[in-house]
């Protein structure tokens, strides 16, 4: 038989949201006329915007024509989009990047999972715990986490930065060498975030230890508080120590349209084994157009459209249609008494479970008892244990009904 990549074996049950599917679906099959609302996976309910379908359904016409027609493009993305992507979204921040800095792609989940390809094996990866799945599975599946700890159950080569409501869900910087250290502001699952100044000491940190930041800023577009940076950039010298990822599908409502960026700057270096300097940019521009394709032409088209007068105006009512809703939900728990983080700065509401249960039991208990599906926090690692996430994502109908739900619940 074919031998298989035994790093695979080291990873630890099912994905996440695999499970929380599994268990919906049983309880469906044996529920099958109760009403489930859904305030677990950060999926979008909102159509998307005016602008996008406009310049999708415009695009799909040049598609039809042999004149206008269009094939492969570049892997990279399309000139129109990131053009628009620089002068938008980092010009407008006083923040320099160049157009072969920008890599288009179907989604950020993609890239802070395979940007690990391009590093050595044996790198240090260290992790915001709790924390995205992905973050810590690929880098398994690498064979840079060494073996599962059943005891503390956590990786025994991964370095968890522990965030809790002790330091206010932002963490301390790493205690022992480190190479690489993925950072999520605004932060999935918490909603929590970083000040500039708070930033500024990671990026001073990296610069100082020769490390690199891997900066997941899907969230930004949902920022509310002035001091809270858009962008990693927007730090002294990040540019020197940090890849930027962000994504459309929360923003403009793109989880099935699938479109993200990743900012990969030319001063980014690294060593080969010889110990010669090779740019980063280099090797993910390598990686990128060897496995990808590229973006659509309409999906590009569409999130280009996100940037017109039209279309910033439609993203800006679907941001504060999702932030009403957080603000539900936030407020609706804490007059329940209820701990309760984020919902300012993020779609995420993260609130501590009621005494006596876990993780997982609150999530048996909202979904037996509420018919509601929520997000066991254990599920993003063990600093997230006693704690849940529910997101903003829903209808405003399905909010305020689940707020209702819960209200009646015996907490």
């Amino acid at each position: 038989m074919t031998a298989i990549n035994q790093n695979y074996m080291e990873l630890q049950g099912s994905y996440l949201f695999s499970e929380i599917a599994k268990r919906r679906t049983k309880f469906i099959q044996e529920n099958p006329n109760a009403e489930i609302i859904s305030l677990g996976i950060g999926d979008v309910t909102r159509g998307l915007p005016d602008a996008v379908l406009n310049a999708m359904h415009s695009a799909v016409d040049e598609l039809a024509q042999p004149v206008t027609f269009r094939g492969y493009g570049p892997e990279q993305g399309y000139d129109f989009l990131i053009q628009a992507i620089i002068e938008n979204d980092y010009k407008a921040l006083g923040i320099d990047i160049a157009a072969n800095e920008v890599f288009v792609s179907d989604g950020s989940k993609c890239d802070v999972g395979n940007i690990q390809e391009i590093f050595s094996q044996d790198a240090i990866v260290a992790v915001q715990d709790p924390v995205y799945p992905v973050y810590v599975d690929t880098n398994v599946m690498a064979g840079r986490s060494g073996k599962y700890n059943q005891e503390t159950k956590r990786y025994d080569n991964i370095v968890y930065l522990e965030c809790t409501a002790e330091n206010n869900f932002k963490p301390s910087l790493p205690d022992r060498k480190v190479d690489l250290i993925y950072l999520c502001y605004p932060n999935n699952p918490t909603g929590m975030t970083l000040t500039k100044e708070e930033l500024k000491v990671w990026v001073d940190y990296a610069r100082e230890n020769s490390c690199l930041i891997l900066f997941d800023s899907a969230y930004e577009a949902f920022i509310t508080e002035k001091d809270v940076p858009h962008s990693i950039y927007e730090i002294e010298g990040a540019k020197e120590v940090a890849i930027e990822f962000r994504s459309f599908s929360k923003t403009a409502g793109f989880t099935g349209v699938r479109c993200a960026y990743t900012v990969v700057p030319r001063e980014l270096k690294g060593t080969d084994a010889d110990g010669n300097t090779v740019l980063i940019n280099d090797l993910w521009n390598r990686r990128h157009t060897t496995k990808f394709n590229g973006v659509s032409y309409v999906t590009q088209r569409g999130a280009a459209a996100i940037y017109s007068t039209e279309g910033k105006e439609q993203i800006k009512s679907l941001v504060e249609y999702y932030m009403t809703n957080a603000a539900i939900i936030r407020d609706g728990l804490a007059s329940l008494g209820l701990e309760v983080f984020g919902g300012v700065n993020a779609p995420y509401i993260w609130l501590k479970t009621p005494k006596g249960m876990d993780s997982w039991s609150f999530f048996d208990k909202l979904l037996s008892e509420a018919n509601i599906v929520g997000t066991p926090g254990v599920g993003f690692g063990q600093s997230g244990q006693g704690y849940f996430r529910l997101t903003a994502f829903g209808s405003r109908e399905n909010t305020e009904k689940a707020v209702e739900r819960i209200r009646k619940l015996s907490l």
